[in-house]
């Protein structure tokens, strides 16, 4: 029965500055017999001299087929192998090793990679149009998933380009996160409206609740790239703008509600104001003010704290006289 996750290789790994001595010897053993042969094969031991070249032509193949069986491993990376087609383990183990070169090996990294998503459009919980984009740290941590539950060679740009290059695997497998993150982004706005004016005080929204909706959409991209072996580091909303269609509508809307909110607060300080003035004319006997004179400069004070342009004072020394 096939294995469905990673496993450690537990076949022999020798130290490879060993076996590229032992490789080296052979091969200059071989050499030195095909030449000792040929000697002898001009010489009068014509059947010596055939057995020996038969011999050392025989050790040659094998130094060159050890060749196959040289492994290099930096920190976080990591080789996955195959006998025949089926899945042997995972070589983790960081250094120069030689292994039996029958085995086919692919190698792949397992450091933390990023992922800066280009703004997409989608529409938010109320159908407005907004560009959102968002930033990813993952990293490979599944190396069995990564290789044989997702098909990575139709992700690749040509048929050809996989191999056993590490490079063209994780660009392989860049690109299946790409797709997922979009998917993923896409169902996460969704859900949620843009602001708090298109939605009630309550609720969460895209603007006004980032920790949530990165938990959120980090949720959401665990879940679809766990297939692949693939673990979500950190993900979170970078970018977030209304469309371009509708920006300068929103912003004029924006402006409007700015401006009613500073009117509100420029109506209530005066209504105090006023009440102040009146309640302290009336407290130390300034003037006697009756119900028309007490409304006409209700109205005048009014005018002139909620105006947008300084006022212009006008004196009159003989109506309060009358």
């Amino acid at each position: 029965m096939e294995n469905k996750k990673e496993i450690a290789f537990s076949g022999n790994a020798i130290n490879g500055f060993l076996m590229l001595f032992v490789n080296l010897a052979l091969l200059i053993l071989s050499i030195a017999g095909i030449i000792y042969s040929i000697i002898l094969l001009d010489g009068n031991n014509g059947a010596q001299g055939g057995w020996l070249l038969a011999a050392s032509c025989v050790v040659l193949l094998v130094s060159i087929v050890f060749w196959g069986g040289f492994l290099l491993l930096e920190p976080n990376e990591a080789r996955v192998l195959t006998w025949f087609g089926k899945y042997s383990g995972t070589f983790t183990r960081t250094g120069f090793f030689w292994i039996n070169p029958f085995y086919s090996s692919k190698k792949v990294s397992l450091r933390a990679r990023n992922l800066d998503a280009e703004p997409i459009k989608v529409n938010d919980k109320t159908g407005n149009p907004v560009m959102i984009g968002l930033v990813l740290v993952w990293k490979l941590k599944d190396t069995y998933k990564a290789m044989f539950e997702v098909d990575s060679q139709t992700m690749a740009s040509s048929p050809n380009e996989l191999g056993s290059s590490a490079k063209s695997i994780m660009n392989a497998l860049e690109k299946f996160v790409r797709v997922q993150s979009d998917a993923a982004l896409r169902q996460v706005a969704g859900q949620y409206a843009y602001d708090d004016e298109d939605a009630p005080t309550d609720e969460p929204t895209l603007r006004s609740s980032a920790d949530e909706i990165n938990e959120q959409l980090e949720q959401k991209l665990d879940e679809r790239l766990a297939l692949a072996g693939i673990e979500v580091v950190e993900a979170r909303i970078n970018y977030l703008a209304y469309a371009p269609e509708i920006a300068a509508v929103m912003l004029r809307r924006q402006q409007a509600s700015a401006i009613i909110t500073a009117r509100e607060k420029i109506v209530e300080g005066a209504v105090s104001m006023v009440k102040m003035a009146l309640q302290k004319l009336s407290d130390e006997d300034v003037v006697e003010l009756d119900d028309d004179k007490k409304a006409a400069m209700v109205s005048n004070l009014m005018v002139v704290l909620c105006g947008d342009d300084s006022a212009q004072p006008v004196v009159n020394a003989g109506t309060l006289n009358h």
